[in-house]
């Protein structure tokens, strides 16, 4: 860990609330990558910054969004949004690879097909044993996990935020 940095909680009744408010329309201060090449990974990443409320300006390799222009690859990258989650030793949240039972309303999941992962949702709920979660392209909110066709998944659990101290 980075010297001068604290620790905090990562909100997930925040990142879910987000969640729920925008799951089936846009905040206005995103872009929509809908049209090109899927929002879910810009919608994910809006609800961790809802639950985290820092960004990492990091060049290359850190998170953060300012505009369609000025954006890191993993505010919108399925790949590099698992690659920041799991590799963040700087500000900003971070977490690891997880198993789904694991899994707490806050944490990401993402999808595999043709052999490369392409969509990340939220989670919403884990009532009961049952995952639920949001996303975009193909707006849901509190969707069952199992209803999605997928080729495989993994999971991601987020551990904390990092704050300047």
């Amino acid at each position: 860990m980075s010297i001068g940095l604290v620790t905090t909680n990562y909100d997930r009744a925040a990142a879910v609330a987000y969640a729920e408010k925008w799951a089936f329309s846009r905040n206005p201060q995103y872009y929509d990558f809908e049209n090109i090449g899927g929002d879910c990974t810009n919608f994910a990443s809006q609800c961790m910054y809802a639950g985290s409320r820092i960004m990492n300006f990091r060049p290359v390799y850190g998170w953060y969004y300012l505009s369609l222009n000025n954006r890191s690859p993993s505010w919108t990258g399925v790949q590099y949004f698992f690659n920041f989650l799991t590799e963040n030793t700087g500000i900003g949240p971070f977490g690891n690879e997880a198993q789904p039972e694991e899994l707490l309303p806050g944490d990401f999941v993402q999808l595999f097909r043709g052999g490369v992962f392409t969509h990340t949702l939220i989670v919403t709920s884990t009532a009961g044993g049952e995952i639920a979660i949001a996303a975009h392209t193909l707006d849901s909110f509190n969707r069952p996990l199992k209803t999605y066709d997928a080729q495989g998944m993994r999971f991601i659990h987020i551990d904390g935020v990092r704050k300047p101290g």
